[in-house]
């Protein structure tokens, strides 16, 4: 009796302890998963944010080729620009900056109607003193119909002037700091460098020297931070920090957040994602409190799952060729077949393209097998550029690889094989190995619903050895009497 109590009390323990170890596992996987789903939110956002200010910037680049042509812009044509720079994107405002020279301002200004102003000491705008160069706000198109700052002079600007000199400078898109926006709010402000068309811009110095103003925009941060939070829940809280301050964003500090930057012309910023939605150790408790028999069951499915999980990996390891990625001869020979089978339900044709490089032993055995490795991973990956997403590539061994074309006209295969060729011909191996070239032979498919794989393959092999025998670099689409006449030459 004693001895049956203490083998069911050792039993309850060891069920009891698995129950918890399987809790424990349970809460660490979605702890994992959720810090992994969190940070592709923040990656997802960084990129939407990136994307949407890239196409602003890229656009006020466009405008100062523009303005560099033109020189002498009229407030028409600025009209037009403007109004297409902030069509698309985040920018709230954009402006034309030119340089003005002192004996420059009196024309300036008769020709524009208005003064070149300046802060006085007392905060208030007032006409500009003398000075040797001036960077008037001559034009502003903006979300908030205002003209105000026109003719504001960003030469006694100490916030700004800094980011002038770097753009004229560096010839670059140059973002400011989280600054107070002359249209209203705060943000950032992009500048752009127009310089004299045709002028040597090689060095600093000459860039400066044919410096005849700036485009600017201006992204609000409210603006600029919800394009990072569109892709998001509406419960999932975002902070945009730039040289460690917070621009935007809730104050308090988010723990156990996702960070991730964001370029935005010259400038990164950081942004913070937390989900709210983490996992929590109520499940983990109730799996523990629910009894011995359904952890032991939950302990049981965890293997299960765990197990399942090691045998897709390892079938898809299976299936993979280890060197390039692509699928190997195992693989290849089920998705032949699979094609195969598609081509006969919708009456189409296909292609089975089998690919050799030609003269491969001579590159290892002058330049060694890690040589040949590396220009293998090269191939396979200019066959990946000339090749469809449906399209299926193997690599069968050596240098030998295969794609298969579904849907796939005889000309149209003809095609690719040769585009392939010329993309591997036209291809300068790293290390300074010797260009290299291909053999290609094409078997069409799907004529005759008869037709084995092996058949297929066989036929596209023949074609590829014609190919080899009647000088290499070339393409042979697989035709019976040639086979049969070379056979008989032999």
């Amino acid at each position: 009796m004693r001895t049956r109590f203490w083998a069911g009390v050792l039993a309850v323990a060891v069920i009891a302890i698995g129950s918890l170890v399987a809790a424990v596992l349970v809460y660490v996987n979605d702890r994992d998963d959720f810090h992994r789903m969190q940070q592709d939110e923040a990656g997802r956002a960084a990129h939407q944010m990136e994307a949407v200010a890239g196409l602003s910037v890229g656009k006020l680049s466009s405008a100062a080729a523009f303005f560099e042509a033109e020189r002498d812009l009229t407030a028409h044509e600025f009209d037009v620009i403007g109004r297409s720079l902030l069509s698309q994107g985040t920018l709230a405002g954009a402006a034309y900056i030119p340089r003005v020279t002192a004996s420059q301002r009196a024309h300036f200004e008769s020709m524009h109607g208005f003064e070149i102003l300046e802060r006085g000491p007392d905060g208030e705008l007032q006409r500009a003193g003398p000075r040797p160069v001036y960077l008037p706000l001559a034009y502003v198109s903006a979300v908030l119909k205002t003209r105000r700052g026109i003719g504001y002079d960003l030469a006694t600007d100490q916030q700004r002037l800094p980011f002038l000199r770097r753009a004229g400078s560096s010839g670059k898109p140059v973002a400011t700091g989280l600054i107070s926006l002359l249209l209203g709010g705060s943000g950032i402000n992009v500048y752009q460098a127009i310089y004299r068309d045709g002028a040597a811009l090689a060095t600093a110095a000459e860039r400066r020297r044919a410096l005849l103003g700036f485009v600017a925009g201006g992204f609000q941060i409210g603006a600029l931070a919800a394009t990072g939070a569109a892709p998001l829940s509406a419960d999932v809280k975002t902070q945009l920090r730039v040289d460690g301050k917070l621009a935007a964003g809730p104050k308090e500090e988010l723990s156990d957040a996702a960070t991730t930057p964001v370029h935005i012309a010259d400038r990164t910023w950081l942004l913070t994602v937390r989900d709210p939605d983490r996992p929590t150790l109520s499940l983990p408790i109730a799996l523990a409190v629910m009894g011995i028999a359904l952890a032991a069951l939950l302990g049981s499915l965890i293997f299960v799952w765990s197990r399942n999980e090691r045998m897709q990996e390892l079938e898809r390891q299976a299936s993979e060729d280890s060197l390039t990625g692509l699928s190997n001869r195992r693989r290849f020979e089920q998705d032949l077949a699979a094609a195969m089978a598609r081509s006969r339900r919708d009456s189409s044709t296909g292609a089975l393209l089998m690919l050799d490089l030609d003269q491969f032993k001579h590159v290892n055995d002058v330049h060694g097998h890690p040589a040949g490795d590396r220009l293998i991973k090269e191939v396979a990956e200019a066959l990946r550029r000339r090749t469809r997403a449906s399209d299926s590539l193997a690599r069968l061994g050596g240098d030998e690889f295969a794609v298969i074309l579904p849907r796939c006209s005889r000309e149209e295969a003809q095609i690719t094989a040769e585009a392939i060729c010329e993309e591997i011909r036209r291809h300068h191996p790293l290390n300074g190995l010797d260009p290299v070239t291909v053999s290609i032979g094409v078997s069409i498919f799907g004529q005759d619903p008869r037709t084995s794989v092996a058949t297929v393959v066989s036929e596209a092999d023949a074609a590829m050895y014609i190919a080899k025998d009647e000088g290499r670099d070339g393409v042979r689409v697989f035709e019976p009497a040639a086979v049969r006449q070379q056979g008989g030459g032999s």
